[in-house]
């Protein structure tokens, strides 16, 4: 990517909305949470998204987001797991 382009993404606000949330996985103790939620990034269709959050939604921690299809193939690989 060209440096222009870079800078460019840079400056560009990213928005979100919760669209629902699913569930809590962890709390750390600063009080943020561990959540996966369906988030729409951008004006685009929800994803599932996985990440630390604030109390309110206001700040969040680096995540992944995942499609359907994505989501479907890390819950078998889980279920797959001998995780005791």
């Amino acid at each position: 990517m060209a440096g222009r382009e870079k800078d460019k993404d840079k400056d560009r606000e990213v928005t979100f909305q919760v669209e629902e949330h699913i569930g809590v996985i962890s709390v750390s103790q600063t009080g943020w949470k561990k959540e996966l939620n369906m988030v729409a990034w951008n004006g685009n269709a929800a994803k599932f998204d996985l990440r630390e959050w604030d109390e309110d939604h206001s700040h969040m921690s680096r995540g992944i987001t995942m499609n359907k299809e994505e989501a479907k193939s890390l819950s078998e690989l889980l279920t797959g797991l001998q995780l005791q």
